[in-house]
């Protein structure tokens, strides 16, 4: 069972369900990567999802990158990549996966470049920061990012949303 918790601050709009997004999002990528079992089995798995403005974005990647800027998204993970696979078969317990925090100012203006709905944009940022939070790294070569973006791939073309890679990536 995926549980989800999410919090949206005043810069998202609230005529949007953002818990509901964040839900599929992360139910999404986790059923289209390598630990799919993590969904079906009967752990609980966790993942909090933040959505909070530019500026407590900015403070958290200088306080835990070292980069002084605001950023799309970033995740935080709780458990080693290598630990996922074994725990995926637990029966029972609960396994909080970890954070994911997008800022809303740099998610509405990929959106708005890129021409799409910030909805869209969003989900993509979840969906990709889930397989940060699952051990997926674009930034460890040509291989791992291909892998990570077809996982992407997956799970945003099971949510009914275009390939985000025809023309651009994501920046984190």
């Amino acid at each position: 069972m995926i549980l989800v918790e999410s919090d949206s601050s005043e810069e998202w709009d609230s005529r949007t369900d953002w818990h509901g997004l964040a839900h599929e999002a992360v139910a999404a990528a986790v059923a289209h990567s390598d630990y799919s079992a993590l969904a079906d089995g009967g752990l609980c798995v966790e993942v909090s999802v933040k959505f909070t403005s530019d500026q407590e974005v900015r403070a958290l990647n200088d306080q835990y990158r070292g980069k002084d800027k605001a950023t799309n998204v970033l995740s935080f993970p709780m458990v080693e990549p290598e630990l996922l696979q074994s725990i995926a078969s637990a029966e029972a317990g609960e396994l909080l996966v970890g954070d994911i925090v997008l800022g809303h100012g740099v998610c509405a203006f990929e959106a708005a470049d890129k021409g799409i709905a910030v909805e869209a944009h969003a989900a993509h940022l979840v969906v990709h920061g889930t397989l940060h939070l699952l051990g997926y790294d674009h930034e460890t070569g040509d291989d791992a990012a291909e892998e990570m973006e077809e996982a992407e791939r997956r799970a945003l073309g099971a949510m009914g949303i275009a390939d985000p890679y025809r023309t651009t990536e994501v920046q984190t």
